[in-house]
């Protein structure tokens, strides 16, 4: 279950501030940025599932200093030590003052250079150890990892692991995402189908585990068959050998020997 979190009551420094939850900017500017967004968040979501203390939100407004309206959305933020939960913006002092450490940005053609400097320049001064910038169209993927109290380029990014996250990167033909146990980072139509093929492949080889059970209650039967017609095979012998005794018998008894 999602709870929501709720921030304490603003004190004096927020007294003339407002810190709105939305900049009144689209969080895609089409189909293949969103589906990309989608593809990384849910499957960062569905990798941490299991730890309620790392926060992934998608498009969610940062605002770094307390009684400053100065703000960021990442397309997709990570933060490592803080509860999941609904936010409707992540005030970093209500946070235990954590920054999120691994944010994304999906390029789109709107975005310009200066656009995309500006940003990392805020996820460089406000902490941020991790920034991945991937360009679909293109299919460029860049990467800064911090070093003290910068962001430094990562020069090979094909192959690279993720220190936070450790995910894997890989540029083929488009980028692919790996986990730490191998699987692939994939759409929610590719999980759909991945799980149809899993109840499918389980349903086959229930019904060949079906299937091998009844040739071997046929194979019992059959065997059981077999014996029972041997046994009556062998009782109709003895009978016949018993009559065959009384009657040799009886001519014994009258004084005929053969």
């Amino acid at each position: 279950m999602v709870r929501q979190v709720t921030y304490k009551d603003k004190d004096a420094a927020d007294d003339f501030v407002i810190y709105p939850e939305s900049d009144g900017q689209l969080m895609a500017d089409n189909t293949v940025q969103f589906r990309w967004i989608v593809l990384i968040k849910e499957g960062l979501e569905i990798l941490f599932a299991a730890i309620q203390d790392i926060f992934i939100a998608g498009d969610l407004l940062w605002y770094p200093v307390q009684g400053q309206d100065k703000s960021c959305a990442p397309d997709i933020m990570v933060v490592f030590g803080r509860p999941k939960g609904d936010r409707g913006r992540y005030l970093q002092w209500q946070e235990a003052n954590i920054a999120p450490q691994v944010v994304f940005e999906i390029l789109s053609p709107s975005n310009t250079k200066a656009e995309m400097d500006k940003k990392r320049d805020f996820y460089e001064k406000h902490g941020v150890e991790e920034y991945y910038l991937y360009d679909p169209q293109k299919n460029n993927l860049q990467g800064w990892l911090r070093s003290k109290k910068s962001l430094k380029q990562i020069i090979n990014i094909n192959g690279w692991t993720s220190p936070r996250l450790k995910i894997r990167f890989v540029i083929t033909t488009t980028l692919e995402i790996y986990r730490p146990d191998g699987l692939k980072f994939v759409t929610p139509v590719e999980l759909d189908q991945q799980r149809q093929q899993a109840e499918q492949r389980a349903l086959l080889e229930q019904q060949q585990r079906q299937l091998e059970q009844q040739r071997r209650q046929q194979a019992e039967q059959l065997a059981e068959t077999e014996r029972l017609n041997k046994e009556a095979a062998q009782n109709e012998l003895a009978q016949e050998r018993q009559r065959y005794q009384e009657l040799l018998k009886q001519l014994q008894d009258r004084g005929i020997d053969l």
